[in-house]
């Protein structure tokens, strides 16, 4: 027992290493991608913090929501950031899962890179959406008589670039339209769609989705509004920035990097069988002897030409 626990160690380490050094060497050629990204989301934070200075409580709006789905109350708010602090841990937990599990079908730092895009383009028609319309706060904190509904004039820009994080997240006023929870939430479930191996966890992932949106109007933290415009929002951005995007490598059918400038000079030894660059699981070793290429032990004859070179 103890020599197979010592054999599947070792296996484990020497994944988690491997993997290490190949996400290192993505991260080397793409960290502005992933520098730019978390500024963004500093941006955004800031673009939140500075709506609130504007928010004027008032009475709250009619709301076909706020009608259909009984109110839960204050002790009862936390349910829907659980919710969404479930969603958000496990997909984070699967973008490392490359690193110890051996089906893999991602690389972390590629995947992060198309997930902060993502993010971006949302947040920004975010910020200028809820920056055109301030509209009352339905959540506690929001309404009026609540100290929190308005912030105090700042005493200097230092207090204004500085993001009181979690509680000035979490107790924020005025950046309804929509929601960004239901960004980061159908960000990460479609990310999962697209390159997840586990049919029935998608399926889970988007019902709990539309849970988490129930639960976000039921504890009044948002207008009804502001969850359907995320929903077609996010998924149309998503859907047209990823077209925009290049190809992720599958790794499900091949193990080869992508390419970089250091390896192209390996690229005439793994072509696509089909003759294609579109589909990364068609890559395959080649290996040329007597004027014939093998491929995976079959013999293809190839016509070689002389040009000199």
């Amino acid at each position: 027992m103890s020599l197979y626990i010592s054999r599947e160690a070792s296996k484990l380490w020497k994944r988690v290493y491997s993997e290490t050094a190949t996400e290192i060497n993505l991260l080397a050629e793409n960290w502005k991608y992933i520098v730019a990204g978390v500024v963004c989301q500093y941006i955004h934070g800031l673009a939140a913090k500075g709506v609130h200075y504007f928010h004027r409580p008032g009475p709250i709006l009619q709301d076909a929501g706020f009608f259909l789905l009984p109110e839960l109350g204050q002790d009862k708010a936390y349910m829907s950031e659980s919710v969404f602090t479930f969603i958000f841990l496990s997909f984070v937990m699967w973008t490392f899962h490359p690193f110890f599990f051996k089906s893999k079908k991602i690389y972390t730092v590629l995947v992060w890179c198309r997930v902060l895009a993502f993010l971006f383009a949302c947040q920004i028609l975010r910020i200028i959406t809820f920056y055109s319309t301030q509209l009352p706060g339905p959540n506690y904190h929001c309404r009026e008589g609540s100290k929190l509904a308005r912030l105090p004039r700042p005493d200097s820009v230092l207090e204004v670039l500085l993001i009181n994080f979690p509680r000035g997240v979490l107790y924020g006023c005025g950046d309804l339209i929509f929601s960004s929870h239901m960004i980061f939430s159908l960000v990460f479930v479609r990310t999962y769609q697209k390159y997840g191996m586990h049919r029935f966890i998608k399926q889970c992932a988007w019902l709990i989705v539309v849970i988490q949106s129930l639960l976000i109007i039921a504890s009044r933290k948002h207008y009804t509004v502001d969850i359907v415009v995320a929903w077609y929002t996010v998924n149309l951005v998503v859907f047209f920035v990823d077209h925009k995007l290049p190809d992720m490598p599958d790794r499900s059918g091949a193990f080869f990097l992508p390419l970089s400038k250091d390896s192209r000079a390996k690229e005439e030894n793994h072509k696509p069988l089909n003759g294609n660059a579109g589909d990364p699981a068609d890559w395959r070793p080649r290996t040329q002897a007597n004027g014939k290429i093998l491929e995976d032990g079959n013999t293809i004859h190839a016509e070689t030409v002389m040009n000199g070179v």
